[in-house]
């Protein structure tokens, strides 16, 4: 019995030194932590890791350490993340990086916590969707952006990126339809100048591609797309590809409104207007407004069209 006393007493005492020794421990961890804050939160996250790990083997007596340790582990993931996109690490150095600063910030952290882990792991996903665009590799850029807009619908620069990359596909059903969507979400008088810029590319855009398709003498499908690129505004260079092919399809009075509407937006030297002229006097000459016609092509005799403008007039027996 007196051994069993004895031993009992040693256990006892043996058991309560380790305690201190445990305890001793996780200080230890969060002073290490604590020190390496400021210079290097990696280091600081895997102390104060090692903080939890030590305080629930030791239970009550290190609880307070342990929570100290689980109140500054999502800021200091924050860190780490937000260091990986200011130092332009590769993208997939950054995505992990966030993630774990997201999976921290849900486990551990605030709602302000899990707003700055979500920021940091939108921008992680729209620089990995501009690499793909950069090394062409368009259908995992256009991925990247879906599962950027899942986490942050509000994040609508990805649908002007999206729209970026329909143009390079030549994709214009679904250029169309993403630059529309973008436009909507944009707020007057706050985001004008993102609106105008839109809006002149989509315009171009489709002004372009009626453009090609009226050289193609495919006036149908270049009067669709001039059409949808109206829908963006006005624009001189569009009306004249209206009178253009109005004026092929002998629509001429539609072909005289668009080159007038040209003249009208053009500030330009006379043989800027020169192509407008031009086509306003095709309009009239197929109107049978010859002396009209006439005046027109002599306004337009400039560059390009001086020739084909002097050969009108002599067709007409201008004066």
């Amino acid at each position: 019995m007196k051994k069993v006393s004895v031993i009992l007493v040693l256990l006892a005492v043996t058991g309560m030194i380790l305690r201190a020794q445990t305890r001793s421990d996780v200080i230890a961890a969060y002073n290490e932590g604590a020190k390496a804050t400021q210079t290097n939160p990696q280091a600081a996250i895997k102390a104060f890791e090692n903080v939890i790990t030590l305080s629930d083997k030791v239970g009550e007596t290190a609880a307070d350490l342990k929570q100290k340790a689980i109140g500054v582990l999502p800021g200091l993931y924050y860190r780490v993340a937000a260091n990986t996109i200011n130092e332009k690490k590769p993208a997939q150095e950054i995505m992990q990086a966030s993630k774990a600063a997201s999976a921290v910030a849900e486990k551990y952290g605030t709602e302000t916590h899990k707003a700055n882990a979500g920021k940091i792991l939108v921008q992680a996903y729209n620089t990995m969707a501009t690499d793909y665009f950069s090394n062409n590799d368009y259908g995992k850029a256009l991925l990247t952006y879906d599962t950027l807009l899942l986490l942050n619908p509000g994040y609508i620069n990805a649908l002007y990126n999206k729209s970026l990359i329909y143009i390079k596909q030549n994709n214009s059903a679904a250029f169309e339809e993403t630059i529309d969507s973008y436009l909507e979400k944009l707020e007057s008088g706050k985001d004008d100048e993102r609106k105008k810029q839109a809006s002149t590319m989509a315009l171009e855009y489709f002004r372009s591609a009626g453009s090609r398709e009226n050289q193609a003498e495919n006036l149908d499908e270049a009067l669709a797309l001039l059409n949808k690129a109206a829908k963006y505004g006005d624009d001189k260079d569009l009306f004249y590809f209206f009178a253009d092919v109005y004026n092929k399809k002998k629509n001429f009075d539609s072909g005289a409104e668009y080159a007038l509407k040209g003249l009208a937006l053009e500030t330009g030297d006379a043989e800027a207007k020169a192509k407008f002229y031009f086509q306003l006097g095709l309009a009239q000459e197929g109107k049978g407004q010859t002396a009209n016609a006439c005046t027109s092509f002599k306004n337009s005799l400039y560059g390009a069209f001086a020739e084909p403008s002097k050969a009108k007039r002599t067709n007409l027996k201008c004066q």
